[in-house]
């Protein structure tokens, strides 16, 4: 190991997040943020756009300077040690602006030229699916590609830490599976990696675990797995009940009354006018459902099961979409 990777705090923790703050005005945009990174892990930032998540990244990539609390990276704080930080860290950005004329293989020696010791060029871009576009210019990538190019461009220093942006955001979906590959990948190589993203499957496929924002706080830090658990059950029954007026809106509200005690059924939640019901025996809740609703002679319209998701968890602790802006 390099004497320059020597200084973390302990084995484990890589980042150490101590109640940053980010004030623009008397606008609060991250407010008192904590955590720690674990080596080796991908951590994500899951939460709407607006939630904090860029901010508090670039406060710990040494980008923006907090106006409160701190950040260390492998030991070192990005405030008193932004050198030693950015010798140890690899960053791409949401909107990465990339020399439109320059062809990738020169643009990659670029910015292998910024640093005292760089990775080999050819094998990097093999990794990023690029070798074949060694000689393009780079305003001839799809975005796919230059996305992977904005990654491939932010590990020619061989980072300990690697920070990705909102990567997938406006990718088709081949463009962002070909994505997860290589971070899942870069993982499996030892790479420590921070990811933000406002979409729970790409946070509940790649990250080890999750730091849930909302209006620049931390609502709720674990694996994807506990936050759904937390939950209390592991799937969930939406419907909508139609519209109607006198008796048979009468008897849709006595429905939605009884919602609660139908068999199996942890929480409800409505949305719009959308029904979900959350529980840990779908069978059983769902043929509860149909018989009370039978009974009341109350129709079910879009009437699905599924299991509960990381959107489920952000939706309870929230009362909102990860998706509304």
């Amino acid at each position: 190991m390099q004497p320059h990777h020597q200084k973390a705090a302990d084995d484990d923790t890589i980042i150490e997040v101590d109640g940053l703050i980010k004030k623009y005005g008397s606008f609060v945009a991250v407010n008192g943020v904590r955590f720690t990174v674990r080596r080796g892990e991908i951590f994500g930032l899951l939460g709407p756009n607006g939630a904090g998540k860029t901010t508090t990244m670039e406060m710990i990539e040494g980008l923006r300077k907090p106006d409160g609390g701190r950040a260390l990276v492998a030991g070192f704080d990005t405030q008193k040690d932004l050198k030693k930080v950015k010798e140890v860290i690899g960053v791409q950005l949401q909107s990465t602006s990339l020399f439109d004329l320059l062809k990738v293989g020169e643009i990659t020696r670029m910015y292998a030229s910024f640093y005292r010791r760089s990775v080999p060029i050819e094998p990097l871009l093999d990794s990023m699916i690029l070798k074949e576009k060694l000689n393009d210019r780079v305003k001839n990538l799809s975005g796919g590609q230059k996305q992977r190019l904005a990654i491939a461009l932010a590990l020619v220093n061989d980072p300990l830490v690697l920070f990705l942006d909102e990567p997938t955001t406006g990718l088709d979906p081949q463009a962002r599976r070909t994505l997860w590959d290589i971070i899942l990948k870069l993982k499996e190589q030892g790479k420590t990696i921070v990811l933000s993203t406002h979409y729970m499957d790409e946070a509940e496929i790649l990250c080890d675990r999750i730091c849930l924002m909302d209006q620049g706080k931390v609502i709720a830090l674990d694996t994807p797995g506990n936050l759904i658990r937390g939950l209390q059950s592991d799937g969930a029954i939406e419907f909508r009940l139609p519209e109607e007026s006198g008796g048979a809106a009468a008897r849709a509200e006595e429905l939605a009354g009884r919602l609660q005690s139908i068999r199996a059924v942890k929480q409800t939640d409505v949305r719009k006018d959308a029904y979900v019901l959350y529980t840990d025996d779908l069978q059983a809740s769902l043929t509860d459902l149909i018989q009370k609703a039978s009974e009341l002679n109350v129709r079910l319209t879009d009437l699905s099961t599924r299991t509960a998701t990381l959107e489920d968890v952000f939706i309870h602790m929230t009362g909102r979409s990860l998706r509304e802006e």
